[in-house]
């Protein structure tokens, strides 16, 4: 019974986790990616997804990884921080302008997703 409650207990934090960094992002990037999205702009999608997944990565790494919670809450926070970052320098490096992502040019919308997931695999990889 115990490890049903741990996992429970895992996956409802990872999950509140997921939720937090989904606010965080979409408050951050200047971007309404999710009108976007409901309006089926595959750029934002591809985008947003990318951010999405890069960041449960590193949250499955760190629950791997980390022995208490206080530790993976700390991971957590640190995965946020470089998410968030690595769309900051990806906008501002490649000139990524929200008018692309809102045109719905899918390219830059798959480059910034399969930016955000490397970053979110590199950071889940560093984590041991």
């Amino acid at each position: 019974m115990a490890a049903i409650t741990n996992y429970a207990l895992h996956l409802l934090t990872a999950s509140a986790l997921l939720a937090v960094f989904f606010m965080v992002y979409t408050y951050v990037t200047t971007i309404d990616e999710v009108l976007l999205i409901r309006q089926g702009n595959n750029a934002a999608m591809l985008s947003m997804s990318g951010a999405l997944i890069g960041f449960s990565l590193t949250i499955g790494s760190s629950l791997l990884h980390t022995s208490n919670y206080l530790e993976f809450m700390a991971w957590a926070a640190g995965a946020m921080v470089v998410q968030v970052l690595a769309y900051a320098v990806t906008v501002r490096l490649l000139h990524i302008s929200k008018e692309h992502i809102e045109s719905g040019n899918t390219a830059f919308g798959g480059l910034m997703g399969a930016i955000s997931l490397s970053i979110g695999a590199i950071n889940a990889a560093c984590i041991s």
